[in-house]
């Protein structure tokens, strides 16, 4: 698990992000701000972003993508994913 994203990953914790597609590369970062910025290579059409995002958001959280799920933000940038139990 990074620990820059530990915090993150307790049960029942909502974890908003901007998304970046199309972005030269794949990469979570964590603005000064706090603001968590996801950059996937893919394009937005068909849902392929959103499972690259959830994919990379679990990675760095260290938990399994399947305890990620999408609760706002299906089609716009910002997304809010919770972390299941």
């Amino acid at each position: 698990m990074s620990d820059e994203f530990a915090d993150l990953a307790r049960p029942g914790a909502e974890i908003a992000v901007r998304v970046t597609p199309k972005a030269s590369r794949n990469m979570v970062k964590r603005e000064e701000d706090g603001q968590i910025r996801v950059y996937v290579t893919v394009v937005p059409e068909g849902g392929k972003a959103n499972a690259e995002v959830q994919k990379l958001l679990a990675k760095a959280l260290g938990v399994a993508k399947s305890r990620l799920v999408l609760i706002r933000g299906q089609t716009a940038r910002d997304k809010v994913f919770r972390v299941e139990g």
